[in-house]
């Protein structure tokens, strides 16, 4: 195995394009280390980016979202004094994976490019609009976070590529997010179905909504369906109950030792709902419900 431990992506994905076999970046360590410890992965080409400027930043843009670096822990963005308040949801999100060791490691880059069907950090990136650089020997593009898990654990970054940032979207008055998992344990466990949303109000009227589901399908869904069903009403009873309906109806889930598709099916609309609430409540500025 080669180990490098470039200072700049440009460096980073010029190693990339050469290298033969499997590659994988470095950034927290939490899924590739363990892989390879179980010798579920050796890579022949491991590539360590904690070396290259602005990994750890978590910064505002000009138009008042936020860029987080890729090698930023879920400690570090619990922690910050402000991304928690415009994001409550994806850091809520962020720091369920694990413990509280590997919070201090596990990245949402890492969570969403393991891609794994039930990552916790990727239904509320997804709800929230995230978006994240590609840099590689062709360039670089913006794209869409639910376009970039293709199935379990493959993704659509092609040979050399990289991501290189994470841009979070300004938060605007009246929105909300919030994130929601069910799992068999009451911690340190695999999201049985995740569920992200997102919202903004007018007054009570919910006029934007996005609403994400994870481990249900092969990779997390953006569940069109669900958002209408809420848009244009005040959360009440018959839109809380068409949301939940459009929630089971996007499922496609398997049957394992950890919840059959019956189970799981019904599970989705019951989190879309709490998931909902919490996140008007944001939106409307009154307290979590």
């Amino acid at each position: 195995m080669q180990y490098h431990t470039p200072t700049s992506f440009d460096d980073a994905i010029a190693i990339a394009a050469q290298a033969d076999g499997v590659t994988r970046f470095l950034a927290g360590g939490t899924d590739v280390l363990v892989q390879m410890r179980a010798d579920i992965l050796t890579p022949d080409t491991l590539i360590n980016v904690k070396g290259i400027d602005g990994v750890k930043d978590i910064t505002r843009t000009p138009e008042g979202g936020w860029q987080i670096g890729i090698a930023v822990s879920g400690a570090e963005m619990t922690e910050h004094p402000e991304l928690g308040r415009d994001w409550p949801g994806v850091v809520e999100a962020t720091d369920l994976i694990g413990s509280t060791q590997v919070q201090g490691r596990c990245t949402m880059v890492g969570n969403l490019c393991n891609a794994s069907p039930a990552a916790d950090a990727v239904p509320a990136m997804v709800a929230a609009g995230i978006t994240v650089t590609v840099s590689g020997p062709d360039g670089t593009r913006e794209v869409a976070v639910e376009d970039i898990p293709t199935g379990p654990g493959k993704t659509s970054l092609a040979s050399g590529e990289m991501i290189t940032r994470i841009t979070l979207p300004p938060r605007g008055e009246n929105g909300g997010d919030a994130y929601l998992r069910f799992i068999p344990r009451t911690e340190m466990d695999i999201a049985v179905v995740g569920c992200g949303i997102n919202l903004r109000v007018d007054g009570d009227t919910i006029t934007e909504a996005r609403v994400a589901l994870g481990a249900v399908a092969p990779t997390v869904r953006l569940v069109a369906e669900a958002a209408e069903a809420i848009i244009g009403t005040t959360l009440d009873d018959a839109a809380l109950a068409a949301l939940a309906e459009a929630a089971s109806a996007a499922c496609s889930p398997i049957d394992d030792k950890r919840g059959t598709i019956k189970f799981r099916t019904h599970v989705a609309g019951v989190l879309a709902q709490r998931a909902a609430r919490i996140a008007y409540a944001r939106a409307t500025g009154q307290k979590d419900s």
